[in-house]
């Protein structure tokens, strides 16, 4: 039987993207392209090794009016990891989400909360459902973050400004680790594999550094 992909070559392993047997060139050039492979996939795992993401080198990264330094998320590790715990399970729960999708529900984020800065809140919510989903999660994280330090302290001390800077700080990440495949989930995997789908606790630290 020849590759479930080329129909021409003959296959080397089974790819469970495609739940059939392929050569490894297909494996190579369709991965997270044509096929959704599973994060688990081990000739994926390896892939990620190896994978050279696009430079950003003299790239113009959006918001950069927005300071997000390492005091800064030094301070708000917990809120940082509710945030990435929250947007990693929404979108391992979410069938069809791809990095594209985390980032359109992050920008929507920013520019509803850079609103909030001008005095004047807007909600800008994506017209994709799978980016809403991911929003909403990321919102009601961020509200029931708030929430419990209210009941804890008695008060908040997380303001909108801080939430906006972490958002941003993700944005940025995304785009570091984003590998420029249609059905690429590179920056969704990095979460992964640095929360696991669990936020730490409010009060260990976060192993996410600026990119």
């Amino acid at each position: 039987m020849p590759c479930s992909i080329c129909e021409t070559r003959r296959p080397r392993r089974f790819c469970p993207g495609v739940r059939g047997d392929i050569c490894a060139i297909c494996c190579g050039t369709e991965r997270e392209v044509s096929v959704e492979c599973p994060l688990d996939c081990e000739y994926l795992r390896e892939a990620r090794k190896h994978e050279r993401l696009p430079s950003l080198a003299g790239v113009e990264l959006p918001n950069k009016d927005i300071e997000v330094t390492e005091k800064l998320l030094g301070e708000h590790e917990g809120l940082l990891a509710v945030l990435a715990g929250a947007l990693l399970r929404a979108a391992l729960d979410t069938p069809g989400v791809f990095d594209s999708d985390a980032r359109e529900a992050i920008e929507c984020l920013i520019r509803t909360y850079r609103t909030l800065q001008s005095g004047v809140f807007y909600e800008t919510r994506p017209s994709n459902p799978l980016a809403a989903a991911l929003y909403s999660a990321v919102q009601a994280a961020s509200e029931e973050y708030r929430q419990a330090e209210k009941e804890r302290l008695g008060m908040t001390r997380t303001r909108d400004s801080h939430v906006l800077a972490l958002l941003v700080f993700f944005q940025h990440f995304e785009l570091d680790r984003n590998n420029g495949r249609k059905r690429g989930r590179a920056f969704l995997d990095a979460l992964r594999e640095i929360y696991r789908a669990q936020a730490p606790a409010p009060d260990s630290r976060s192993p996410l550094v600026l990119p």
